[in-house]
């Protein structure tokens, strides 16, 4: 029985994933039409030097802390590789993560640029479960707090409805609990599953985690925010981007391409669609493309430096 469910398993879930991608694509259609482009374009030229300003500024930091997820990783996997190369690599890995996709971007371009640095594979592993980790927790915590509070309004609709997100980000909460639990309990026990072996961060390490990308995800929601017209809020926003981004996880589209744009549409459909589209826009432009230029260079001159002997 098993032998034959599950393929019946995962072709139903390649139907599901289709018609998600077929319904982004009918929003996404019906929202291009309705825009005025030339609006759009107005909107992009009219912002001012100063918006821009703390634009940069706040994907710089947001960067920064990116960073800082690779720096505690360190920490965990016991490393010794400088606080530069950590950082050149976590930069550029993040910046063709978020424009390709995880798996490539994320775990394939970590791969090559730590064991290029001297790293074994089961090291780099563990850097990865644990940036991946810090990111999600973050999340959890961040939106569990955020749709628990009532914050966010579902259109209506939505099966889950206002009641079903509340539970649903209590349950987030629960899940961050447990793990900050675990950490506490676990006492660096080490965890066998199959071949694979695991341990938990120090709750010490795992409260860190918490505190940066709980950090960058409200630093995120801000860059999207100081762009956005004034009518806006930043609590909506912060709200609308972290549903933004389980539904760009669901999809596997690089860079969230389209998914992004159409939620925000349907959430905020209450702002000037033309400005709102013309803030995701720059928001793209600041945080995706610009980070993926200088991540291209960075790669460039790693490869041009060779592979360095095991450090480890």
């Amino acid at each position: 029985m098993t032998v034959h469910r599950h393929p019946r398993l995962r072709q139903f879930a390649r139907v599901l994933f289709v018609a998600f991608l077929g319904l982004v694509a009918i929003l996404l259609i019906r929202y291009a039409r309705s825009v005025d482009w030339s609006q759009v374009a107005a909107a992009i030229a009219g912002y001012r030097a100063s918006t821009l300003l703390a634009a940069a500024s706040l994907t710089l930091l947001s960067y920064l802390i990116y960073c800082g997820y690779d720096l505690a990783a360190r920490a965990y996997s016991g490393h010794a590789l400088s606080t530069r190369r950590v950082m050149a690599i976590a930069f550029t890995s993040y910046a063709f993560s978020l424009n390709i996709g995880a798996l490539v971007g994320g775990a394939g371009f970590r791969y090559r640029l730590y064991s290029h640095s001297g790293l074994s594979t089961s090291k780099i592993s563990r850097i990865i479960a644990f940036t991946v980790a810090t990111n999600w927790l973050g999340y959890l915590v961040l939106a569990g707090c955020v749709f628990a509070s009532g914050i966010v309004v579902p259109p209506m609709g939505w099966e889950v409805g206002a009641a079903g997100l509340r539970w649903f980000g209590w349950l987030m909460l629960a899940i961050a609990v447990a793990y900050l639990v675990a950490c506490r309990l676990s006492h660096g026990r080490v965890f066998h599953v199959g071949r694979h072996h695991f341990r938990f961060p120090s709750l010490r390490l795992a409260l860190l985690q918490v505190v940066l990308a709980v950090t960058n995800w409200s630093i995120m929601a801000a860059i999207v925010y100081v762009l956005m017209p004034e009518q806006a809020s930043y609590p909506s926003v912060l709200g609308v981007l972290l549903l933004a981004a389980v539904a760009s996880a669901i999809a596997h589209i690089p860079a969230g391409i389209g998914v992004l744009e159409a939620v925000f549409a349907v959430l905020l459909h209450a702002l000037p669609q033309a400005q709102l589209l013309a803030a995701l826009l720059t928001y793209r432009a600041f945080y995706y493309l610009a980070p993926l230029l200088l991540a291209i260079a960075l790669y460039a001159l790693f490869e041009a430096r060779g592979k360095k002997p095991r450090a480890d």
